[in-house]
């Protein structure tokens, strides 16, 4: 199995540097495993204090859990992901069985900012993208798919999601094997990335 972290901001395309990798590889090998299924359960705590949660800072991340999961997968066993609402900030009850494959993809904003999980990826890729462009994305995102309004969604990217993006994610760029600049509009390092993990196996 080779394990493949993909990392980079809150809406740099890393979902469609993903799927267009998917699409180049031999149908039925490979898993996806998301990062942000991995995000702690929040349900003890009250809804409104919920919604304060900083899902950019890696402590909200059970990085342990999600390395464990690796571990199982990598020995050939069966695990049972996570489901995460962003909605109510919550696990949910069901989860998704994911098997073991040959290409094994872990995406997600901190990927990289674990030096346990980091040690497990046998390529890492960070995908880069304009400010302005992540945010448009982000404003489209969490009012289609989060419930927020404009006003909450820029108030929370000033006061969170941009600072957390300097502290904790822009840093890990210097762990990536490759960068892919504009994510998913990139079709010569997506190209170049697919070729590599087709040698690679």
């Amino acid at each position: 199995m080779i394990i493949i972290g993909i990392a980079g901001g809150t809406g740099s395309g890393k979902t469609t540097v993903v799927r267009k990798i998917i699409e180049q590889l031999p149908p039925n090998e490979v898993a996806v495993i998301s990062q942000d299924s991995y995000y702690r359960d929040s349900s003890h705590i009250p809804l409104e204090q919920r919604k304060e949660i900083n899902f950019d800072h890696p402590d909200s991340i059970e990085f342990g859990l999600l390395t464990k999961h690796l571990l199982e997968l990598k020995s050939g066993n069966t695990i049972e992901e996570p489901i995460y609402s962003y909605l109510t900030c919550t696990r949910q009850p069901d989860t998704k069985t994911v098997e073991p494959k040959s290409v094994l993809i872990i995406e997600g904003i901190l990927v990289l900012s674990n030096a346990s999980l980091r040690k497990m990826l046998d390529i890492k890729a960070f995908v880069d993208c304009d400010s302005d462009l992540r945010l448009s994305r982000v404003i489209r995102r969490d009012i289609i798919e989060r419930g927020r309004d404009v006003q909450q969604v820029l108030t929370r990217y000033e006061e969170t999601v941009r600072p957390s993006h300097l502290q904790f994610i822009e840093p890990t760029k210097r762990f990536a094997d490759i960068i892919i600049p504009q994510g998913g509009d990139n079709s010569v390092a997506i190209n170049i990335f697919t070729n590599f993990i087709k040698q690679y196996l």
